[in-house]
């Protein structure tokens, strides 16, 4: 929220400085992000007038200008201007003056005619027409206003203020005007407020002779206020008003538009004005929108509306957004004769939810969407009125139609100012919390608080402790030590785990990402999931941003090959990517799903593959002291690979899965490389952890090797011959292996030679061939009678 310090003063003066006055709002609640001089660029410009104009000798298109600037002499401007005459009142940025956007001016030459300035345009000001409509686009800005030369050309186009910008939090919606931040800077500082209630002479007639109004829906529409003005003359608005609108970052457009957006600003409630002509069987109706409509709204877009959009209507179509923006089918123009001012409250979340749906946000919806006082809506249609009427832009019709459609409720509070120090570690007088509240706008009698319409964020004691702190001061308030035993800090076992975890990935060339828990049903498609797949039950979002983030993801997948798309979008050749992701497995009678975190491994480039991935695989398990993990083929996982993809799992519970993605899948990803990934449940994979290690020296005795080659079918893996090996080899077979995988000649076709490199050691015993060749033997017996295996 802008709020221009000039503004301000009609309602309090405040004598403290731009730097005095953030960081005294700051301290007392007001977050003032920032405070901008307007014009503070500008300096050294002053107004000139033009005392006479000849033609440049040297040039056919440019003028010496001799302009009066203040000074004890006139100056001397060459100008290229064609629409400067004698007698003229224009900016004059004299030698040593500055422009917005760091333009510096100095005296100089122009063909040979010496030039001690520049006149300046609306432009080169940082102004347009919207803010003089009077002045030219395309030439020197020639000024009608009220001065003299050598006046400092700031205080004429009105860049004498300074405008404060504050970051309102949404449970204040008051503050979104400049009478909540009057309120609040008055109460800081220990000013008056001077508030005054507006006041409409009116023209006779009646409103009811004009319009009626019907809300069809009181829930989202609770009251609804309009008047009637007739005789509309559409103009630019007077100097002051435009001022004050630009110094908040809105553009002037005409007096009746001026007006609803000064009103928006001023009262912090939105209107909008209807053309009375366009208004079909003079007639408003507050209704939800009906199946198959459709409003071009004022930015000229063609909105298709929902049963559930909240519109205004007239007898025959809607002619607006609730809340959001009118209809170009009810738009003001210069034929506009009457038009009717609107002011309503909405509901705030049927605001915002139709204003996502339509993409379209307004300061009104951003407004609403908070929550608007609902007493608001008659004093600031009587303060557009008020302005009619002040501007001369048109005659009021006499009556106000006030449609409350739903009770509007009043808390009240007790006072308990023991509870309230108690609360805040302080000893505060009574007599200060009433005074303050009260200065606030809240009424206190009898030990009871009534919380004004407005603060629809004051429902607790404490809310009302925090109004006395904030004005008493945090920083007044003594330090208290906390009462009762300490709560010692720390990392939890399972967190320790994850960053200990987490810092092994990046230890072996991965680098972390974090992506949103939500995918959408293309997601699943992209991954070529069956639709009978349980990992297409996923729990749906009520609100959801949009169908592609409408689903709690069950799988990271997804969301892994996303970013690894991205990446590869980007030409980065070599990329690993891990991920700790959170899924959400529905349970069935469950209102609340299963939440698991998943570790999800993904990589391409020159010198990945399915080993290399395996082996970062195996260092996390390793790692987290999982033994005995075995890698079995699987076969129907349409995400990946056929032939090139395993399920890990130990003891009969699967631990996760791996592989090389499916070429459709990198497709649908726009990946031109292989891709591998990894998906291991970290549930399942830390309840099969082994004991904690423990430390066991090494054999003083020295090691023997011995190799082996056997023989077996080209469907036996070597991870089955590991096995085998190692359950015959018994505790004296410390390593088995492999250094060959052979095929062809002499070996027979369908078959294979597979080679190990086998380590025997005993801590009791140097082992010898007696020791070494039974076991060998047993070894040789086992693989043939389970896996027909042979030595080659």
């Amino acid at each position: 929220m802008k709020l221009s310090r000039k503004w301000l003063s009609e309602f309090t003066d405040i004598k403290a400085s731009d730097k005095e006055y953030c960081d005294a709002m700051t301290l007392s609640g007001s977050k003032v992000e920032g405070f901008e001089v307007l014009g503070g660029e500008i300096s050294n410009v002053v107004v000139g007038k033009v005392l006479s104009i000849e033609r440049h000798p040297d040039s056919d298109h440019l003028w010496v200008c001799r302009v009066d600037a203040g000074l004890e002499a006139p100056v001397q401007i060459v100008t290229g201007a064609q629409n400067v005459k004698s007698g003229d009142l224009v900016p004059a940025a004299l030698h040593g003056s500055t422009l917005p956007g760091g333009i510096k001016i100095k005296k100089g030459k122009l063909r040979g005619v010496e030039s001690e300035g520049m006149l300046c345009s609306l432009k080169e000001l940082g102004l347009d027409r919207h803010d003089f409509p009077y002045a030219v686009e395309n030439g020197i800005f020639i000024l009608e206003e009220d001065c003299r030369p050598g006046d400092d050309i700031k205080k004429v186009i009105g860049f004498d203020d300074t405008v404060v910008e504050f970051e309102i939090t949404n449970n204040r919606p008051d503050c979104f005007s400049i009478i909540g931040l009057a309120r609040e800077s008055a109460v800081t500082f220990g000013t008056e407020l001077k508030l005054s209630a507006p006041e409409v002479r009116g023209s006779g007639d009646d409103i009811m002779n004009y319009i009626d109004i019907e809300i069809e829906n009181a829930a989202l529409c609770p009251r609804y206020t309009a008047r009637v003005v007739k005789n509309i003359k559409i103009e630019p608005s007077p100097k002051w008003l435009r001022q004050r609108l630009r110094a908040s970052g809105v553009r002037p457009i005409n007096n009746i538009v001026d007006i609803t957006n000064y009103v928006m600003l001023e009262y912090g409630q939105p209107m909008h004005a209807f053309d009375y002509a366009c208004v079909e069987g003079k007639r408003i109706v507050v209704r939800n929108a009906r199946e198959g409509e459709t409003l071009e709204t004022l930015d000229g877009n063609l909105r298709k509306l929902t049963p559930d959009m909240l519109v205004i209507a007239d007898a025959v179509r809607p002619i607006g957004v609730a809340g959001v923006m009118g209809g170009g089918n009810s738009e003001i123009t210069e034929k506009t004769v009457t038009v009717v001012f609107e002011s309503a409250n909405f509901n705030g979340v049927s605001v915002r939810k139709t204003a996502a749906a339509l993409g379209m946000r307004t300061d009104a919806s951003g407004r609403f969407e908070k929550g608007l006082d609902p007493l608001g809506t008659y004093p600031a249609v009587q303060r557009a009125c008020e302005l009619v009427e002040m501007l001369g832009a048109g005659e009021v019709v006499d009556g106000v139609i006030d449609d409350i459609a739903a009770d509007i409720r009043t808390v009240t509070l007790p006072l308990e100012p023991s509870r309230i120090n108690a609360l805040l570690g302080a000893d505060i007088k009574e007599d200060f919390m009433v005074k303050v509240l009260t200065e606030l706008g809240f009424k206190v009698e009898n030990g009871i608080i009534t919380v004004p319409s407005w603060r629809s964020d004051i429902e607790h004691y404490s809310d009302i402790a925090e109004e006395v702190a904030r004005f008493y001061g945090y920083n007044v308030i003594e330090a208290t030590s906390f009462r009762g035993a300490a709560v010692q800090g720390g990392l939890t076992e399972r967190q320790a785990l994850e960053r200990s975890l987490s810092q092994l990935c990046r230890g072996i060339g991965f680098t972390e990402i974090l992506t949103y828990s939500f995918i959408g049903p293309s997601d699943y498609d992209k991954m070529l999931i069956p639709e009978s797949s349980p990992l297409r039950k996923s729990l749906r979002i009520l609100n959801p941003l949009g169908d592609d983030t409408s689903l709690m993801r069950t799988t990271g997948l997804p969301s892994m090959l996303e970013v690894l798309g991205r990446n590869f979008s980007y030409r980065n050749k070599d990329v690993r990517l891990y991920e700790l992701s959170k899924v959400y497995i529905p349970v069935e009678g469950e209102v609340l799903p299963d939440e698991r975190v998943k570790l999800v491994l993904g990589a391409y480039g020159a010198k990945e593959d399915f080993y290399s991935l395996k082996g970062c695989v195996e260092a996390v398990l390793g790692f987290l002291r999982v033994r005995g993990a075995e890698f079995t083929l699987k076969r129907d996982d349409n995400s990946f690979h056929p032939g090139r993809c395993a399920e890990i799992s130990l003891g009969g519970k699967t631990l996760g899965v791996i592989g090389q993605l499916h070429p459709k899948v990198q497709e649908n990803y726009g990946i031109e490389t292989p891709v591998y990934a990894a998906e291991l449940d970290l549930r399942n994979v830390l309840d099969s952890r082994q004991p904690e290690a423990t430390y066991k020296p090494l054999s003083r005795f020295p090691s023997v090797y011995r190799d082996l080659a056997v023989v077996c079918g080209e469907d036996v893996t070597v991870a089955s011959l590991e096995k085998h090996i190692v359950s015959a080899g018994g505790r004296m077979l410390r390593a088995a292996n492999l250094f060959d995988v052979y095929k062809g000649a002499p070996i027979p076709a369908g078959k294979k030679s597979v080679a190990f490199s086998l380590e025997f050691c005993s801590d009791e015993q140097s082992l010898t061939d007696t020791n070494i060749a039974p076991l060998m033997e047993k070894i040789l017996k086992v693989l043939k009678s389970e896996l027909d295996a042979e030595i080659r």
